[in-house]
C-alpha cells in the first residue's frame, strides 16, 4: 500500500509499504483521511528532536474497521473510528499514575462516534488543548487566557468554552482570532495592535484570568503567562521553548501559582471532544484549511513549510 513517508529534513515522497494484517490483539483499519500537526511539521523541517528517519507522519486518524473485534460490538466491521495514538510502559510513574502516555489493549484506542469522516479527524489534535484545560482545572467560574490560537490552542480555546468559562484568546493573526472567536473566545486580543496587561485587566474585573493556557512556545508568552494569571491561578504549558527561559521568580511565591505542563490526552479527553463535536459546538469547516489527496500530500507539506501561515489544518484523504 502507499504510505508517505519522510526521508530526510525536507523531502518527503510517496512510496510502498507492506499491507499490516489483523491479529487477535489488533484490528485491521482502513485509513480514511489524516491530519498533519506542528510536530509532523517541525519533523519535515528536521527539528523534532524526537524523530528518526525515514518517518511516516500522521497520527490524527479517521479511519474504517475492516476487520472488528469479537469481544466489542461497538467495534464491528464496517464502524467509523478515530483512535489514540498514545502508548506506554505500564511501569514507569506515569503508568501509575495513571497518566499514561498509551492505552494497553489496541482495541482501547479506538473511538466510535456519529461523526464524519473529517470530524473524526479532528478529534485528536482537540483532545491535547482540552487535555490543558483539565489540568487547568477550568469551570465555569474561571476567566482563561488562551496564548496562541493555532491547532492546539484552537482545542484549549473550544475546552475552556465547553466548560462555560469566560475565554479569551490571545495572539498576532487576525485571521486566527476569528476562527477562536467562532471556536468559542468571548473575547480576543490582538497583541500587535494593543497591549496586553491592561485589556487583560479590563477583562477579568482587574484581577488576571484565573488560568493561563500556554500553546504558542516562546520564552516572551512562557513569561506573559506567569506575569498576567492572577493571584492563586493556573498555568499550564502546553507548548514548549526552544531555548532557556528567564523568569522573576518571585511571582511564583508572591503569587502562590499552580504551574503545570500538560501533554498528550487521556481517554476523558477523547469522550469529551467526541461530545463537543456530536453537539456540533465547534466550527469545523472553518478550521480545516486544505484537504488533499494522497498523491498531493509531499507538495502540501513542503508548501505548508515554505509558507506556514497560508494553512490552518491540513488534512490528507486517502480514498
Amino acid at each position: 500500500m502507499k504510505a508517505l513517508i519522510i526521508k530526510k529534513p525536507g523531502e518527503a515522497e510517496l512510496n510502498t509499504i507492506p499491507e499490516p494484517v489483523a491479529s487477535e490483539d489488533n484490528l485491521l483499519l482502513k485509513v480514511r483521511m489524516i491530519g498533519l500537526c506542528g510536530s509532523d511539521l517541525n519533523s519535515f523541517r528536521g527539528k523534532n528532536p524526537l524523530v528518526t528517519f525515514p518517518r511516516i507522519p500522521g497520527h490524527e486518524v479517521a479511519a474504517t474497521i475492516v476487520e472488528g473485534s469479537k469481544q466489542n460490538p461497538a467495534l464491528a466491521a464496517g464502524v467509523n473510528v478515530t483512535m489514540s495514538p498514545y502508548t506506554s510502559c505500564g511501569k514507569c510513574a506515569a503508568c501509575f499514575r495513571k497518566r499514561p502516555k498509551y492505552i494497553a489493549m489496541p482495541a482501547e484506542k479506538l473511538y466510535p462516534a456519529n461523526l464524519s469522516i473529517k470530524e473524526l479527524c479532528l478529534v485528536e489534535p482537540l483532545t491535547v488543548g482540552f487535555h490543558a484545560a483539565e489540568r487547568g482545572r477550568v469551570t465555569e467560574r474561571d476567566s482563561v487566557a488562551v496564548f496562541g490560537c493555532g491547532g492546539v490552542g484552537l482545542g484549549a480555546i473550544a475546552a475552556s468554552h465547553f466548560r462555560g468559562a469566560n475565554t479569551i484568546a490571545i495572539d498576532v493573526d487576525t485571521d486566527k482570532l476569528i476562527l477562536a472567536a467562532k471556536a468559542g473566545a468571548k473575547h480576543v486580543i490582538n497583541t500587535s495592535r494593543e497591549s496586553l496587561h491592561p485589556r487583560l485587566l479590563e477583562l477579568t474585573d482587574n484581577r488576571g484570568p484565573d488560568v493561563a493556557i500556554e500553546a504558542v512556545g516562546l520564552p516572551q508568552t512562557f513569561r506573559a503567562a506567569v506575569e498576567e494569571v492572577a493571584f492563586t491561578g493556573r498555568v499550564v504549558y502546553i507548548g514548549y521553548a526552544k531555548e532557556p527561559v528567564a523568569y522573576e521568580t518571585r511571582l511564583f511565591v508572591q503569587k502562590e501559582v499552580d504551574i503545570m505542563g500538560s501533554r498528550n490526552a487521556l481517554p476523558e479527553d477523547f469522550r469529551q471532544v467526541i461530545r463537543m463535536l456530536e453537539e456540533h459546538r465547534f466550527p469545523v469547516d472553518d478550521a480545516v484549511s486544505s484537504i488533499v489527496p494522497m498523491e498531493e500530500a509531499p507538495d502540501v507539506l513542503r508548501a505548508w513549510s515554505d509558507t506556514p501561515a497560508r494553512f490552518t489544518k491540513i488534512m490528507v484523504r486517502l480514498d
